[in-house]
This record gives structure tokens, sequence and C-alpha cells, in this order.
């Protein structure tokens, strides 16, 4: 069972002009400032991260400016799991249930999920949360997480899921962000 409680976002390699070449670039950062808002307003912890910043750039300013009290998390290689400082993170956390966001879906993101699930994670991928520069390896992405037992879900179904009820305290403030 998903609750506030037992939930991580990861924030994965929303950076310069790889970014800016995703598909559907406008309808993905729209998407992620919501699930970012969302997760704060909920008290979920946020893992960001960014691959070889030095090369690609800095995680886009629109997405970076809502992560104030966050610092990313630098890692060289396609899989979180294979940064132990990132790692550490998310043991630390004690929580099972990781929700996938960031680029690109079919490497960073899928490499992450699959590695995750292997480790004991339960999986869910954002869907309108994570892109590719193709639709199609966007689409091979998402297809191959739920393939090794993970699952799909988008930002809106997420906050509600979290929420469970109309009568949750943040009920309010959540569905101002998403409008």
């Amino acid at each position: 069972m998903i609750t506030t409680d037992n939930t991580v976002l990861l924030l994965i390699d929303v950076q310069g002009n790889l970014a800016l070449n995703m598909y559907e670039k406008d309808n993905l950062f729209k998407s992620l400032k919501t699930i970012i808002k969302g997760m704060k307003i909920l008290g979920i912890p946020i893992i960001w991260i960014e691959q070889i910043p030095e090369k690609l750039g800095h995680t886009i300013p629109e997405i970076a400016e809502l992560l104030p009290d966050i610092k990313p998390i630098e890692k060289y290689t396609f899989s979180c799991c294979d940064n132990q400082q990132i790692m550490d993170k998310l043991n630390s956390l004690g929580k099972k249930n990781v929700f996938l966001t960031g680029i690109e879906t079919h490497v960073c993101v899928y490499q992450t999920g699959y590695d995750l699930i292997k480790s004991g994670y339960n999986i869910q991928v954002v869907s309108d949360c994570v892109s590719s520069r193709t639709k199609e390896n966007k689409i091979i992405g998402i297809e191959r997480i739920k393939q090794i037992k993970g699952s799909a879900t988008s930002n809106e179904m997420l906050l509600f899921e979290l929420m469970k009820t109309a009568k949750h305290d943040k009920f309010k403030q959540i569905v101002k962000i998403i409008r």
C-alpha cells in the first residue's frame, strides 16, 4: 500500500540541453513542477540527481528553483543504484515505494527502476513526469519497467492515491496545483 509514510520520489537528470530536447518537453516540465510541489505539500522526500553536471549542465532552472532546500547528488552511472551516495540516502529514508521521474525513460530511469526492483523496492514510473528524446523510447522505457514488475502512474493519480480522501488536510492545496 502506498502512503505518505512509505514513499520517496527520485528526480533523475532533468538537465541542460538534454532536457530541452525531450519529447513533449513542455508537458514534461509542467508535470514535473506539479509532482514536485505536490510531494513537498505532502511531506514526501525527494532525492534529486544530476548526471555528470559539468558536461550536461545543471537541472533546468524552472525545476531547480522548486528545490531550494535540497542539494542534487551527482552521478556518473546510468542507474542511480550504482551510486553509493544515492543508495545511502535512499536507504536512510527507509521507504519501500519509489516513484521515478526524470529523463531519459529508456536509459537512466529504466536502469534505476530495474536495479531497485532487484533490490526489493516497489517501483512506479510517473508516466507524465518522464521522457526521452523520442516518443518510442519513452514508451519502451515505461513498458520495460512494467514488464519487470514495476508499474506506471501519473502525477494526479499518485497525488490522489497518497491523499486517499477529499477530507485530507492537504486536499485543497493539492487541487490548486493540479488546476
